[in-house]
């Protein structure tokens, strides 16, 4: 504990004075632009991966990065995906797996999960991707197959986003727009599904139209 007591005292001390009027802007209230759907590992640094702000982002992390189908029961991801898009307005919303991550190399293998009980029963929103690997990745390699369930899971999961009726309201008023990324922690490369297709290119290919002005110009400078 004494690693991040001491850089709560250097963010005190070195970096809020210069954000003051930043923090004071954020302490009336947030109107973040997307919710981030990712996974908990510790790996995935969402501040540094985007280059954004306190307050550009609404966050739900959890195994897998998965988002359960609509059901009549509510849970912590359900309640926040239904405040971000109901309460915050929010207009985009990313589902990003990475990779070597552990939640989909447990998915593969459920049966060594026995003392993770419930690891193991959530994982179980995963299983489509993993059948649709099972059935279409014949011939691939190691790396090759956990790619494509990489993919296939964040797939899966924008599927089951599109069941929430929040989520289903806002896309059909045309005001929420649904991105999928799959990030490579080794090359710090990010690829983004092309949905019509179902093809993944990366994310300065799949944004180009849109990044050149923000490159040139960020917004925060």
């Amino acid at each position: 504990m004494p690693k991040f007591a001491a850089g709560v005292v250097r963010f005190q001390r070195d970096v809020f004075p210069d954000k003051r009027e930043l923090f004071a802007k954020l302490s009336t209230g947030q109107k973040p632009e997307a919710l981030f759907i990712t996974c908990s590992d510790s790996r995935i640094e969402l501040g540094m991966l985007t280059q954004s702000q306190p307050g550009d982002l609404f966050v739900v992390r959890n195994a897998g990065n998965i988002v359960p189908p609509h059901s009549n029961t509510t849970g912590a991801t359900t309640a926040a995906i239904e405040f971000a898009v109901t309460g915050l307005g929010i207009e985009h919303i990313v589902i990003c797996g990475h990779t070597d991550c552990g939640a989909m190399k447990g998915a593969i293998a459920p049966e060594k999960l026995d003392a993770m009980p419930h690891v193991r029963d959530w994982l179980g929103y995963a299983r489509a991707a993993v059948e649709i690997v099972d059935a279409i990745g014949d011939g691939l390699n190691d790396h090759d197959r956990m790619l494509m369930l990489l993919e296939q899971n964040v797939m899966l999961q924008l599927n089951h986003l599109k069941t929430h009726p929040a989520v289903a309201v806002a896309m059909a008023r045309g005001k929420l727009t649904l991105h999928g990324w799959v990030y490579d922690i080794g090359e710090g490369e990010i690829l983004a599904l092309d949905d019509r297709d179902g093809s993944f290119s990366p994310v300065s290919k799949h944004y180009a139209a849109e990044l050149a002005g923000y490159l040139d110009h960020p917004p925060h400078d």
